[in-house]
């Protein structure tokens, strides 16, 4: 079972998750807008490594720790490395009290039926096992949801609840990600469909198997309520998708019982030029923000 102190402060404790995950697609932005250019660094294995070295910039800052930040989900690579001579996430719970989670999933499919489903993830079984050996809580998984089609909506929850079932059989605890698009031509009517099949699928799990939802901020306050009460919901957390810092921190805001699992919006304004103080400075006023506007709702 997940560990009890862990599920403790996902339950309860105020705050927000970090979400440092960023794979092979999108980390070549990420570094390009942290003031690393492709032309600095030759291959994926260059690449992730200064990834590495940014994401351990980030989780040893003074201000990144399990005062405002309750959780971080982790790219695969940064769950295998080290911050501070120890484990990455050792290093979160010991030294941080943040509570570590991993990314699994592989992908996105191309679109079909208005939804992305997401690829296959082999040997998933094994990473579980690594993960649970490092002490990881939890784990995430994005699919992504285009347009209001119900086939398409209800197969995007049933893999998700599928794959969280094999989680959740290691002990660990998943983030179910179904992001409906902000550039959907129907995104209120997607997230209606989207809450029915979630609710469906949540009543059918047993009652010792707990999970997280991960979704994009709804266009109605408070629409995702029934979840947020729903007995096997740890905690619904909200992604950024694409929304400025400010515009999703107003619009979470609104929404009652969910926090924030930002990536982009968490680290826009971080640059490798910055002296240590600058970057921390600036990472502290991105962390003041988004805990505030998971926890002091209008």
């Amino acid at each position: 079972m997940a560990n009890e102190k862990m599920l403790v402060q996902m339950r309860e404790k105020q705050g927000f998750i970090a979400a440092l995950d960023q794979s092979g697609g999108s980390t070549p932005g990420a570094l390009k807008l942290y003031g690393i250019p492709e032309s600095e660094y030759s291959g994926d294995a260059e690449m992730f490594k200064l990834m590495h070295q940014m994401r351990v910039r980030i989780m040893t800052a003074p201000s990144f720790t399990g005062a405002k930040v309750i959780a971080a989900i982790l790219f695969e690579a940064t769950m295998n490395g080290d911050a501070q001579g120890k484990p990455v996430p050792a290093f979160l719970w010991e030294d941080r009290g943040i509570v570590p989670f991993l990314k699994v999933d592989k992908g996105l499919e191309d679109d079909a039926d208005g939804v992305r489903m997401m690829k296959p993830i082999p040997g998933l079984d094994q990473l579980l096992e690594r993960a649970v050996g490092l002490g990881i809580f939890g784990t995430k998984m994005r699919s992504v949801i285009n347009d209001a089609s119900q086939s398409g909506i209800a197969a995007i929850a049933k893999q998700q609840f599928e794959i969280g079932a094999q989680i959740s059989g290691h002990g660990l605890v998943p983030i179910l990600e179904p992001e409906v698009s902000i550039k959907s031509p129907n995104k209120a009517g997607a997230e209606d469909i989207l809450r029915a099949e979630l609710l469906k699928g949540l009543d059918a799990l047993p009652e010792d198997s707990p999970v997280m939802i991960k979704l994009t901020i709804p266009d109605v306050a408070d629409f995702y309520r029934p979840l947020i009460e729903h007995p096997r919901v740890v905690r619904v957390v909200a992604l950024s998708g694409g929304y400025t810092r400010t515009d999703a921190c107003q619009r979470l805001a609104k929404n009652h019982g969910m926090i924030a699992s930002f990536s982009r919006a968490l680290i826009n304004d971080l640059r490798k030029q910055m002296t240590d103080a600058e970057f921390d400075d600036a990472l502290k006023k991105s962390v003041d923000e988004i805990y505030d506007a998971s926890v002091h709702k209008v």
